[in-house]
């Protein structure tokens, strides 16, 4: 990775990159900003895009392209079957993961999809640092229970603990004791977490799951979704890693797990996704349901255009220049947060800068959504569409309860390679003044609310007219701007 120091001091993340495609950006008034928000229920996902100004929603499937990614696409075999692409992406992933046996898929979930299917039962177990929302979901369907055991340090908003995201050994061992080693269905690590703010694992810990895992004959699966990040925060932060390369700190990790799966719209900048497995009898029990859900073995529901950039681009991620954007500028814009008193999530971790709303609005319960209120807020002060990360985001108990969220978070997700800096400054600009301005936001409540994944396309309205009181306040101290 590139060291440069700039002699005026300041210390700002320089992109290792030029721009040679440029999509053209839209910025719509405030009043109109309002309209858009009341029209998609005020849920972030139902906004149109051509009223969205920054998209920081999600970095998966919207990172920018290398020229070599678009090259690439040129030479795809669309070959139904035995495709020459498929060998390419299989190899490359060998390369990488040193497994033996892949299957493709069109995107992550379908990962978490075939992998429920194969290996979760009625009443089985399965131990993770902490769930996505679609995994658990997927669990769930398929008649298992998940066991969240983040380490103590993983739910501190405010820390300095280099690797929030690692398990807590001991309580996977207790887990074990508790069901039984035949009740765990697989134990899952996601490199990092993606619902506490992007936090890294440790190889270390990866290391002491595994001894677990060997000590009670356990599959350990890992969630790579999210590991060119994990890649730079190992490379930074642990002393064993820092004088190895990114892909021998890839071969250490993936050589310490039994199944890798991840959405490439995230991994190596592409759309798609994968599962790559060490043993063949496991492949064979998988590989029946990809032509059932996803297509063929070669292509699995991926365009074969997309499988050239993906293999590109997974060989783009063993590259620190690459990779260490996303993390540089997120640490840059949590630093700038917290100079003027903004409450983020610390340290800085990878996928995006997360706002801890429960500080934030500490005068909105959970069950009125708060971290869903600031994501409507926001969009209509700067045109900004984040993603609530709360208890909006949790699903129902059967019973109906509603568990709250260990984590109120407003995820304001910073695609690879796609904005500038002083587009980053313009977000914090906007989220300082709101923050300032905090008491005007009130909560929300559903208006329609849908008993699977009700984030994705529940609506909501606000419990008072706060919205238009603060498109009032921002006229009065912004006037005619946008």
């Amino acid at each position: 990775m590139a060291h440069v120091k700039f002699f005026s001091g300041e210390q700002v993340p320089l992109e290792m990159h030029k721009v040679r495609i440029v999509q053209k950006l839209n910025l719509v008034p405030v009043e109109q900003r309002l309209e858009a928000i009341t029209e998609a229920g005020n849920n972030t996902f139902l906004l149109q895009n051509k009223d969205v100004f920054m998209d920081m929603l999600t970095d998966s499937g919207v990172n920018a392209m290398s020229d070599q990614q678009q090259a690439a696409m040129m030479i795809a075999d669309d070959s139904y079957a035995g495709s020459a692409t498929y060998t390419r992406l299989e190899r490359k992933l060998n390369e990488i993961f040193g497994m033996d046996y892949f299957l493709p898929t069109h995107q992550g979930r379908a990962c978490e999809n075939i992998l429920a299917q194969t290996l979760v039962t009625q009443g089985s177990v399965v131990p993770m640092n902490y769930h996505f929302t679609t995994t658990k979901a997927h669990i769930t369907l398929n008649g298992g229970m998940v066991e969240e055991i983040i380490s103590d340090k993983g739910l501190e908003v405010v820390s300095a603990h280099p690797f929030k995201g690692d398990m807590d050994v001991a309580k996977l061992e207790a887990i074990v004791a508790k069901h039984g080693a035949d009740k765990i269905a697989f134990v899952r690590m996601e490199a990092g977490t993606n619902l506490i703010g992007g936090q890294p694992i440790s190889l270390q810990n990866l290391t002491d799951i595994r001894r677990v895992c060997d000590a009670h004959n356990l599959l350990l699966v890992l969630d790579a979704s999210l590991l060119a990040d994990n890649l730079y925060f190992l490379k930074q932060r642990e002393e064993s890693c820092k004088a190895l390369s990114i892909r021998e700190i890839t071969r250490k990790m993936a050589d310490l797990c039994d199944v890798i799966y991840f959405s490439a719209r995230k991994l190596g900048c592409a759309r798609g996704g994968g599962i790559c497995i060490r043993s063949k009898a496991l492949y064979e029990k998988m590989r029946g349901l990809v032509p059932l859900y996803e297509g063929f073995l070669t292509y699995g529901g991926m365009s074969v255009r997309e499988m050239e950039a993906l293999t590109v681009g997974l060989d783009e991620t063993m590259d620190e220049d690459m990779i260490s954007q996303g993390p540089q500028f997120i640490a840059y814009m949590v630093d700038e947060l917290q100079k003027h008193g903004v409450p983020v999530i610390t340290p800085a971790g990878g996928l995006g800068c997360h706002i801890d709303v429960m500080r934030f609005l500490d005068h909105i319960p959970q069950s009125q959504y708060p971290a869903g209120a600031i994501a409507s807020a926001l969009y209509i002060v700067s045109g900004v569409r984040g993603m609530e990360r709360g208890t909006l985001s949790e699903q129902r108990d059967p019973d109906g309860t509603e568990p709250m969220a260990n984590m109120e978070l407003l995820r304001l997700a910073m695609p690879r390679r796609v904005f500038t800096l002083s587009q980053v400054k313009y977000v914090v600009d906007r989220l300082v003044w709101l923050y300032q301005n905090r008491s005007l936001i009130g909560g929300l409540q559903f208006t329609e609310e849908p008993a699977i994944l009700r984030f994705f396309y529940g609506r909501l309205a606000p419990v008072s007219d706060w919205q238009q009181n603060l498109v009032a306040k921002f006229r009065a101290d912004f006037g005619d701007s946008l």
